[in-house]
């Protein structure tokens, strides 16, 4: 399945700002273009005026010299070979070609014999008439020239923006990326905030912008902080105070069911026994998630938790009720020195083994294994559990589908302080190497 690409402010906004200077690079362009066309217009105008003035002098000035030759029979102007961007004709009084350049059609241009511009359809010619009105030169540039000169200034402009583009891009990537730094620092700051981690933010290295936005977080913080020390100090307190109650309670009933004889009165009183087991086991769980919630799995002290997962497994194993059938194994190689509290690791260890007792299938064994690189797994038997309901089993209070007694926070404990001594606890069904069955994998990190 392909995964959404999360939204970004600095992507749209490379886009908008390269797209807006792009847009404005060609605005100024297409302004440039006709700026251009009206400037060499006028260029061209008064160098094809000053040609023919100078032109046409110096034609009567050969002409004065000259007594062999007829303008009306001269040949034609033997030019080399080469593109003329200005052409001419020598026409006399009565409009005919006495005169011209190389590449001037032998035909008169189709301008009236007066002094001035015509335009054509492919040329702007310009007239000049000779003191005597006896000869009219006409020079004439194609307009083809004129389009050719504006058309090389276009593109020569146009050229840059290929450069421009990628470089703006960069540049504008590298200043927007600068200008979020702060933003992106405040993110990764609230980021971390949860019921572990509820320190102020920083918020006099930020800009004026953002301080409103830290302010604000820093009071919910401080309102979230008070709530949850007011959640652990009720339910710690609750936890520890029904302890001793209850266990009253229950050295009562079991007192009373040896004193009553067989029959519906002792199997009540026995109802009621159970009972007050799983409140109990509720209160207990109740007190450890307390203490998770206290943040006490990280430690700064290296310890081995080998000798404490090795207690815990003796325990159960002594434990008439679980009937033999926690195994355990451990690799040749394995160690567990980390950086953890140990009745944390216990609280955690004793959760998970608990939880598989309890929940597998009651004639197949409870496999605890030691690998090497610091994981731990706790398979037990039983049927596949649902994808939907995996997703649920680590939050409070929530069971899969089971008729076995039992609170709902083992594994929500066992995650919480997993996950403050860095390591990760994932749930697999089926199991590692199986098609059925339950599996806990807790990684501790070294």
């Amino acid at each position: 399945m392909k995964m959404k690409r999360e939204r970004s402010i600095t992507g749209p906004l490379i886009l908008a700002l390269t797209t807006v200077m792009v847009v404005f690079w060609l605005a100024a362009i297409g302004l440039s273009f006709r700026v251009m066309q009206h400037e060499f217009d006028e260029i061209f105008d008064g160098a094809q005026q000053e040609t023919t003035e100078r032109l046409l002098a110096l034609i009567l000035d050969d002409l004065n010299q000259s007594t062999k030759i007829d303008p009306h029979s001269m040949a034609m102007f033997d030019a080399a070979a080469r593109r003329e961007y200005l052409t001419y004709q020598v026409r006399d009084a009565s409009g005919k070609v006495a005169l011209r350049s190389n590449d001037a059609p032998a035909e008169p241009f189709d301008a009236p014999l007066r002094m001035g511009f015509h335009d054509t359809p492919t040329a702007r010619i310009y007239t000049e008439v000779t003191a005597d009105g006896s000869l009219f030169l006409q020079v004439a540039d194609r307009f083809k020239n004129r389009r050719e000169a504006v058309r090389e200034s276009t593109v020569t402009l146009l050229i840059p923006l290929v450069a421009l583009i990628p470089a703006s891009i960069f540049a504008i990537w590298f200043i927007v990326g600068r200008a979020l730094r702060p933003i992106e620092t405040l993110r990764r700051d609230i980021g971390t905030k949860d019921s572990g981690n509820m320190a102020e933010v920083d918020g006099q290295k930020l800009p004026v912008e953002l301080r409103p936005i830290a302010r604000s977080v820093n009071l919910l913080l401080g309102r979230l902080r008070a709530s949850l020390e007011a959640e652990r100090e009720f339910t710690a307190n609750s936890a520890h105070e029904l302890r001793t109650p209850i266990a009253g309670a229950l050295a009562q009933a079991q007192r009373l069911i040896e004193e009553l004889p067989p029959g519906a009165t002792q199997h009540r009183v026995q109802q009621v026994e159970a009972s007050l087991v799983n409140l109990g086991r509720l209160a207990e769980k109740l007190l450890q998630l307390s203490r998770a919630e206290a943040g006490i799995g990280g430690s700064s002290t290296t310890v081995d938790l080998r000798p404490v997962l090795d207690m815990v497994v003796t325990d159960f194993q002594r434990d008439s009720r679980t009937n033999r059938r926690l195994q355990y194994s451990a690799a040749p190689d394995a160690k567990l020195v980390r950086n953890a509290d140990m009745d944390a690791f216990g609280i955690v260890t004793r959760n998970l083994i608990e939880n598989a007792l309890l929940h597998g299938d009651p004639d197949l064994p409870v496999n605890v294994s030691l690998e090497s690189g610091g994981i731990i797994r706790v398979i037990n038997g039983g049927p596949l559990v649902r994808e939907a309901d995996m997703a649920n089993l680590k939050k409070r209070f929530s069971r899969g589908k089971t008729t076995a007694s039992g609170s709902g926070l083992g594994l929500a404990i066992a995650d919480r302080i997993v996950s403050q001594m860095g390591g990760t606890l994932e749930l697999l069904s089926p199991a590692t190497g199986a098609k059925t069955g339950f599996e806990a994998k807790m990684t501790l990190p070294a």
